[in-house]
């Protein structure tokens, strides 16, 4: 929380003069020390052709138009960029860009960690101990603020936290490698199924080939026995040629079918939203959009309340497949006596004694006749012998197998090429997901897939968005002593876009913001705007990325 900042003046007799003492003024970091060092005078860090007595530094009393004359007082902590040019425009002694040279009032901190203080800090009543542990900011004691040391306990607290953060590092890198490893094993695993794939492709292919070459030359014989048998064969084409043409009608039929359900259930849903909408909507809240839909859905409900309900729609009987008992029994005609039967049962009016050696001279000249083509099997009229049969079977097989396995070899290859971060690391965390409860919600992040807001209270689930791509943005966060904070510079922003649109609104969207951590855990979740959700997600995969921004950050500092 901010602390409020109590502004005291001060008189020149509660500091003491750093020349005078002969040593290094008060509020002076290491990196500055070389500016002081002077014995007799001072020279103002960024305007150096300004030249003061030393008895001037620290003296409460703002001489360089840079500050740098105070670094232990908060007589200039007025110089800022924000604030105007020092001296003003027009003055005798002209203008300065109003920059202060120091970051601030050097706080030593032994124990600790020495940091700047705001100069406007300096002797305010209030220790600031989060930057200036060892309460040397408030050494004039203004209104009896007397400031501990407590370098040694925050110190020892620090380092504390400091080796449990690094120990979550290290575990957080090691589960990296291992989720690097798993993801080169699934991509090695899905390059391996491309190949296996291919290869079961080429030899369905072939297999194919052969099975389509059989079946046509099959076709051909059946086509020359059916022309040659006379007419029990020219119905056996007509038999063949009908089937063929009712099963076309069934197959469009059927297609036809589940589209008439797909269109029922989305008209049911649209029924059930728009009911809902006339039944809670306010009708004193002026928004014309509302009433006017409302309105038009009570015509159509009136519409269709006055028609009469459609009957003798079920097409399921139609679509049953043929057989003894519905649609079409093909076996009777398939099976019936053709016009060669009067052959076969000539015998019956021969005496016995003879009956028995034409009976064997009639088979042996049948099969000849069929052998050769010249007369149809008995019993088999129709355009497909069984052979026939089982060669299409065969072929159809085949090409539903390498429809199939086409369609599994582009779903791999298109798994191969999606984006799954650096070094593929996301890969090994498809399918999984995180959530955290915030009031009377539930927010759940699931990788690469989508994010979603689940009610406590049984309204159901709202999709917060879909994964599109990968991004990159800068973060500029405090760290936290739990850790779980995005820091600061560069890290990964996962985009999930085109969620369930918003009353009134856009469709929603999720910027998932990634943040170094040894496990995969949902920290936040904010709403930045109407119908823009921020999670902050902790995850090992983001602590190269993380580490190697913070390193640029320090090195640039």
């Amino acid at each position: 929380m901010q602390k409020p900042r109590n502004f005291a003046v001060l008189t020149t007799l509660g500091f003491l003069s750093a020349a005078a003492a002969g040593s290094i003024p008060r509020g002076v970091s290491p990196e500055f020390v070389s500016y002081y060092q002077a014995k007799d005078s001072f020279h103002c860090i960024a305007n150096s052709n300004i030249e003061i007595s030393l008895s001037r530094v620290n003296d409460n009393t703002c001489d360089c138009p840079d500050g740098s004359d105070e670094p232990g007082t908060a007589a200039c902590a007025h110089i800022d960029p924000l604030s105007p040019q020092q001296p003003l425009p027009g003055s005798s002694s002209g203008t300065t860009k109003a920059n202060h040279s120091l970051p601030g009032f050097w706080c030593e901190n032994k124990g600790h960690i020495g940091a700047y203080v705001p100069f406007v800090y300096v002797n305010d009543g209030i220790c600031d101990y989060d930057l200036c542990c060892d309460g040397s900011e408030e050494y004039a004691s203004v209104g009896g603020t007397k400031c501990d040391n407590r370098c040694a306990e925050i110190g020892k607290e620090y380092r504390r936290l400091a080796e449990i953060k690094e120990k979550k590092m290290n575990d957080a890198q090691t589960q990296r490698s291992k989720m690097i490893s798993d993801s080169d094993a699934l991509r090695k695993q899905t390059e391996n199924h491309i190949t296996e794939l291919e290869d079961e492709i080429r030899t369905i292919i072939a297999q194919k080939n052969v099975l389509d070459a059989k079946y046509k030359e099959l076709q051909k014989k059946d086509r020359n026995r059916v022309v040659k048998s006379g007419s029990g064969g020219k119905l056996g084409v007509l038999l063949g040629q009908a089937k063929s043409r009712v099963n076309e009608l069934r197959e469009t039929l059927t297609k036809v079918a589940d589209e008439r359900d797909k269109l029922r259930i989305k008209v049911n849903e649209l029924d059930t939203v728009l009911r809902k909408l006339k039944e809670e909507y306010n009708p004193n809240f002026n928004d014309e959009g509302v009433k006017a839909a409302v309105k038009s859905f009570e015509d159509f409900a009136a519409r269709e309340a006055e028609q009469p309900s459609a009957e003798g729609d079920d097409v399921s009987s139609v679509l049953a497949e043929d057989g003894e008992h519905s649609g079409i029994n093909w076996v009777e005609f398939e099976s019936s006596d053709d016009d060669t039967d009067i052959l076969y049962s000539l015998d019956a009016y021969l005496p016995v004694s003879l009956r028995e050696f034409i009976q064997n001279q009639k088979a042996a000249i049948r099969d000849w006749l069929v052998d050769n083509g010249l007369l149809a099997e008995k019993g088999n009229t129709a355009s497909e012998s069984q052979a026939t049969r089982e060669a299409r079977e065969a072929k159809e097989t085949a090409e539903r197998d390498l429809q199939r396995k086409e369609q599994e070899l582009e779903n791999e290859k298109s798994e191969l090429s999606k984006d799954y971060g650096p070094s593929q690391i996301f890969r090994s965390l498809k399918g999984q997901c995180i959530e955290i409860d915030a009031g009377e919600y539930t927010y759940e992040l699931c990788w690469l897939d989508k994010t979603s807001q689940k009610s406590k209270k049984g309204h159901g689930n709202t999709n917060m968005g879909n994964f599109k791509r990968i991004d990159h943005e800068v973060a500029d966060d405090e760290e936290r002593l739990d850790g779980k904070s995005l820091g600061k510079g560069t890290r990964m922003v996962m985009r999930y876009e085109d969620g369930q649109a918003c009353w009134n609104g856009p469709n929603r969207r999720t910027d998932v913001w990634l943040g170094c951590s040894d496990k995969e855990e949902l920290w936040r979740v904010t709403e930045a705007e109407k119908c823009v959700y921020k999670m902050e997600v902790g995850t090992p995969a983001a602590c190269d990325e993380q580490l190697a921004s913070e390193a640029h950050i320090k090195d640039e500092l």
